[in-house]
C-alpha cells in the first residue's frame, strides 16, 4: 500500500514538472497535434487584404471552406473573385474541379507562360503546397520567434524567413523560383479550446516584384475550427478518379 501510494505522488511531481517545463509554444504544437489525432473536423477561412495586395477582381481571395477526416480525404471549396473552385486531396495527390471537369493537380497545372490569366493554374499550384489547418498551425507555431500566452491566446512575432516562405504561398514545385519578398514581416495569433486547437490567425506584409512592379502585400489570414468528430467528407467519384 506504501509502494503505491510512493508511486502516485512521484507520477504527480512528474507531471508537475513536466508541465512547468512545457513553454506556450510546445502548447500550441500539443494542441494543433490533438486536433490532427481526431478522426474528422470542418473549418473556414477567410482573407483579408489591405491596401489592394495580394488579390484584386478575379482572383479576389474570398472564403474557402474546408472537412477533413484523418488519414483520408480533405475536400475544399474555395471562392476566388466571382468563382467558386472545388478541390480533393488525400496522400499528397490532388484533385480540382474546372469548367473542363475534374482534373489533377498536375493536369491542372500544365502548360502557362502565355500571359493569360488562369484560375485553375494559379489555385492548383497552392494546393500542391496545402497544409490542413492542424499542419499549418504546428509549421506557424515553428515559424514564432516565441510565443506568449495573454487572455485567452497565444501570440508571437513570425520570423522574418517564416513570413518569406508565407507570402509566396512555400516553395514551388519542380523547384521553380518565387519571387523574393522584401520588408518580411508578420505575427501569429492562436485560440485553444479544452487543450484543443480551435483558431488561428496569422498577418503577413511583405513587397514582392511581378514583372518589374513593386507589390505591397498586407494579408490577414483567421481559420476558425467547427464540426470536430461530426464532419462528413462526400467526395465525387470524378475526382476519386484523377487521386490513382
Amino acid at each position: 500500500m506504501k509502494k503505491n501510494a510512493l508511486f502516485g505522488v512521484l507520477a504527480l511531481v512528474a507531471g508537475s514538472l513536466i508541465a512547468a517545463d512545457s513553454s506556450p509554444k510546445d502548447e500550441v504544437k500539443a494542441a494543433a497535434g490533438k486536433l490532427a489525432a481526431k478522426n474528422n473536423y470542418s473549418w473556414k477561412t477567410t482573407v483579408e487584404a489591405a491596401g489592394g495586395g495580394g488579390g484584386g477582381g478575379r482572383f479576389r481571395p474570398g472564403p474557402t471552406e474546408g472537412k477533413t477526416e484523418k488519414d483520408g480525404f480533405t475536400f475544399l471549396s474555395m471562392t476566388r473573385g466571382d468563382n467558386t473552385m472545388e478541390a480533393v486531396l488525400k496522400g499528397g495527390k490532388g484533385a480540382l474541379k474546372t469548367p473542363d471537369g475534374w482534373k489533377s493537380l498536375v493536369e491542372a497545372t500544365e502548360g502557362g507562360g502565355d500571359g493569360q490569366p488562369n484560375p485553375a493554374r494559379f489555385i492548383g499550384r497552392m494546393l500542391q503546397n496545402f497544409k490542413t489547418p492542424a499542419a499549418q498551425a504546428e509549421d506557424l507555431a515553428a515559424k514564432a520567434k516565441d510565443l506568449k500566452k495573454s487572455d485567452d491566446a497565444y501570440t508571437g512575432e513570425l520570423t522574418e524567413e517564416g513570413v518569406k516562405e508565407l507570402l509566396t504561398f512555400g516553395p514551388r514545385p519542380g523547384g521553380g523560383n518565387a519571387p523574393t519578398p522584401s520588408n518580411a514581416k508578420g505575427s501569429v495569433k492562436f485560440w485553444l479550446k479544452e487543450g484543443v486547437l480551435a483558431k488561428y490567425e496569422f498577418k503577413v506584409q511583405g513587397t514582392i516584384s511581378f514583372n518589374g512592379n513593386d507589390v505591397d502585400i498586407d494579408r490577414t489570414t483567421t481559420v476558425e475550427i467547427k464540426d470536430v468528430g461530426s464532419t462528413k467528407v462526400d467526395v465525387p467519384e470524378e475526382a476519386k478518379k484523377k487521386l490513382t
